[in-house]
């Protein structure tokens, strides 16, 4: 089959590997239709290389329809359409029964302390081949896909597998009142969909944060206030206290994580890790990593006091400075983590209909078959072209 694999930092490609089959009773073999490039798999593009092997196949945004069932699933048949979430969750132990399927405890990591396994996403999450594919291995086949209806197109259900979930949760976690107002850091897809959950869900002021005039023009486009950080430079801040009677907002959702600009050092680190030998470099992200903390940092002076802040960008580093002082002071609330896909489904799937209240359908920038991966990553990356949410069909 083919499938995009790693194999260095800015080094993706589309090779022949050994088809994905059954291995457990509770496996299915889905054929995948659609899948998706998010911008976590950036990181891996441009920073994760020492938890990754040459060979690893990427991607953790699939859909497409049943080919095999393993002989202990009941839940789905073949010919069946199903998405797959990012979680790698088994839907029956402790975490997962209180819909906290990122932290489940029969796939957790532990050789590296971390949650749920997830597809497509390196040694520190267990290196499970991902759905960039055209065959993905699929494990609790009885729990995990979500079954959904045949008819509209891809678009319409793909992005339960993780932006829909994603940006949901981020929303929910910052906890904005009906008709409060909320600032959105970073608009990618995540971002981006944030600030469409946020007015549906009843915010009365959204405002979005970015430097890239595409991807301002296109939440100006559903009513957003865009705000574009590299012509207000220091007087951001002061911007959006304008918007937001003086105090800030209500929330503001981080969507950009450890590829934020404006930390020079950081990112010097983090290009010279990747020049180590992976014995090295591993352990020195694990145990001494530091991440670029400039949009960390903005949320937390954009904050109103009392206010509460929801982080959905990546981070990665363990000895990250945080400004705690001013975060005690200000009487800040915190929120964070991988999506729970599966706890979320139900609030998303009765929005997927003909009226698309947040617009999935036309959500993609960019339709690609897969065999135009190398070069989407390296205009995602470099954020060309317009490119927000890139969509690959095996």
């Amino acid at each position: 089959m083919k499938a995009v694999t790693w194999h260095g930092r800015r080094d993706v490609r589309v090779d022949d590997v050994p088809d994905a089959r059954i291995e457990e009773p509770d496996d299915i073999l889905v054929e995948i239709t659609s899948t998706g490039l998010c911008g976590s798999d950036l990181h891996l593009y441009e920073v994760l290389g020492p938890f990754l092997d040459p060979g690893d196949i990427l991607g953790h945004e699939p859909m497409g329809t049943v080919r095999e069932t393993g002989p202990a699933v009941s839940a789905v048949g073949v010919g069946e359409r199903v998405v797959i979430p990012f979680n790698v969750s088994c839907g029956r132990c402790f975490m997962c029964v209180q819909g906290l399927q990122s932290q489940c405890e029969t796939t957790q990591v532990r050789s590296h302390g971390t949650g749920a396994a997830l597809f497509g996403y390196t040694k520190l999450y267990g290196q499970v081949p991902g759905g960039q594919a055209e065959l993905l291995r699929v494990p609790f086949g009885n729990t995990l896909p979500v079954p959904v209806p045949y008819g509209p197109p891809d678009e319409r259900y793909l992005f339960l597998s993780d932006v829909l979930p994603t940006a949901w949760q981020a929303v929910a976690y910052a906890e904005v009142p009906r008709g409060g107002s909320v600032a959105v850091l970073g608009l990618g897809p995540i971002g981006d969909m944030c600030t469409r959950i946020a007015a549906h869900r009843g915010a009365g002021t959204v405002i979005g944060i970015d430097l890239v005039p595409e991807r301002l023009d296109r939440v100006r486009e559903r009513g957003v206030t865009a705000l574009d950080v590299s012509a207000l430079g220091k007087g951001l801040a002061a911007a959006v206290r304008d918007l937001t009677g003086g105090r800030g907002p209500h929330a503001v959702i981080d969507a950009v994580g450890l590829e934020a600009h404006g930390s020079p050092v950081a990112r010097a680190a983090h290009r010279a890790t990747a020049l180590l030998p992976d014995t090295l470099a591993a352990p020195l992200m694990e145990h001494a990593g530091v991440d670029r903390l400039h949009a960390l940092h903005a949320a937390i002076d954009l904050v109103r006091r009392g206010g509460t802040i929801s982080v959905v960008g990546v981070y990665g580093g363990m000895t990250d400075p945080l400004p705690l002082l001013t975060m005690f002071d200000k009487q800040v609330r915190l929120r964070m983590g991988q999506a729970n896909v599966l706890h979320w489904v139900p609030e998303l799937l009765p929005l997927l209909t003909d009226e698309d209240p947040l617009g999935v359908d036309s959500f993609a920038t960019h339709r690609l078959p897969l065999s135009a991966a190398p070069d989407a990553y390296r205009m995602f990356q470099e954020k060309q072209d317009g490119a927000v949410k890139v969509v690959f069909t095996p």
